[in-house]
């Protein structure tokens, strides 16, 4: 079976004022996020700042997470690193820890090559011992994987994949190895969710779900309905939103978002800043007009 199938939730974490993870806001962020009709909440992954999350903090969160989420929607947590060692135990880790899967990113950076990939990533099933979904986002790693590569993932038990390369021709190429092989296939740039879900993608890990679950989720549903004339519609609402949730490098913007529908998950973590002033100004008009806040 599919980990999940509709909106999967890219999660940010919430940070107090004194820098820490804030659970009370966490608490209410999780309930926010179900309540919006999310089908999975993907903690820890580029949008939840990983590298500067301890161990400690990791483990902490994670359970925490999984005991007030309840089963109601799997949670499946980032578990990447270039080193594939890392990525193995902090993806037996995630087991330990309750979550239901793990995303795992390539190993950024290094730069290897796709026959390093595939052998990263058996590394981490073998270790792992729950569903593996790899997460393929070049543009943050340096590192993509090649659509023929997807049918070696399959082969050593990857169950599917996050397609984040904002790539279409590589979208599709993708979704035409996903179809043939069995692999899940989920689009990882929220601006092609109804081109991916048309291509045959169960569904959206979403940066624009934090703020705008319950828009994101009917869109995800619009598709699978085969209502395009009213997802495209819907498209077009969000698209210049979705477009200002990347105006500075993610998760800047969406953190920012988040303390406009009045649910301050704080400031990010350096090296990352907080969102410049006239970003924040031109993202708060957009979900004006978007419709998500007033």
């Amino acid at each position: 079976m599919s980990l999940f199938k509709g909106c999967g939730a890219a999660m940010v974490t919430p940070f107090g004022k004194d820098g820490e993870i804030d659970y009370a806001v966490l608490d209410r962020y999780i309930e926010h996020l179900i309540d919006g009709g999310i089908s999975a909440l993907l903690p820890f992954g580029t949008t939840g700042e990983p590298p500067t999350v301890s161990p400690a903090e990791y483990k902490k969160a994670t359970e925490f997470i999984v005991a007030h989420v309840k089963g109601r929607v799997p949670v499946i947590v980032g578990a990447g690193s270039n080193s594939t060692a890392a990525a193995a135990e902090k993806a037996a880790a995630a087991k330990s820890y309750g979550a239901d899967g793990v995303l795992v990113v390539t190993p950024y950076y290094n730069k290897c090559t796709q026959k390093g990939i595939v052998e990263h990533y058996k590394a981490v099933v073998k270790a792992a011992g729950i569903p593996v979904l790899a997460y393929n986002v070049p543009t943050r790693t340096c590192v993509n994987i090649a659509p023929q590569t997807l049918a070696e993932l399959k082969k050593i038990g990857v169950v599917g994949v996050k397609e984040a390369s904002g790539d279409i021709d590589q979208f599709q190429d993708a979704a035409h190895v996903c179809y043939d092989v069995g692999l899940d296939l989920y689009c990882g740039d929220d601006s092609l969710t109804t081109m991916a879900i048309a291509l045959g993608s169960l569904g959206t890990i979403s940066v624009a779900a934090n703020p705008a679950p319950k828009q994101m989720s009917e869109l995800c549903k619009l598709c699978f309905e085969n209502k395009f004339e009213k997802a495209r519609a819907l498209q077009f609402r969000l698209a210049e939103m979705i477009h200002a949730l990347f105006i500075e490098v993610n998760p800047i913007p969406v953190k920012k978002a988040m303390q406009f529908i009045g649910i301050d998950v704080g400031a990010p973590r350096l090296p990352l800043t907080e969102l410049e002033p006239e970003h924040a100004e031109k993202l708060k008009a957009e979900m004006i007009k978007a419709g998500i806040i007033a």
